[in-house]
């Protein structure tokens, strides 16, 4: 995450997302993934996949992953670590908080990359 000021911010309801789930965020001219992973924690991430920008919602979550809907490539929730080929730059990741039944993810108020 950039050096840029930063504000919790509220993406979705906890008990909209079951375990393995994904759900698109739009905020800000940004596209965002929120995620629940198999071990009920919750991540936040870019919501496009930086090989091809697929919407990493539309993708498969298996435990801590998710699989890019559009070649396969598979990223670490937690880390943003890819996983396996084709070589692209690891995906970027929020620091995710639950308060008051909402999943809330630290988000740079001045993020400058566009939605899709």
């Amino acid at each position: 995450m950039s050096a840029h000021a930063a504000a919790w911010t509220d993406l979705c309801a906890a008990d909209a997302l079951r375990p393995e789930t994904a759900r698109r965020v739009d905020l800000g001219g940004r596209t965002y993934a929120v995620f629940r992973g198999l071990d009920d924690g919750y991540y936040c991430s870019d919501g496009l996949c930086p090989h091809e920008a697929a919407h990493l919602a539309r993708g498969t979550v298996s435990g801590t992953r998710v699989e890019c809907p559009r070649h396969g490539l598979r990223f670490d929730l937690a880390s943003g670590r890819r996983r396996g080929l084709p070589a692209c730059p690891d995906l970027m990741v929020y620091p995710v908080r639950l308060r008051h039944g909402r999943v809330e993810a630290l988000i740079p108020k001045d993020d400058p990359a566009p939605a899709q």
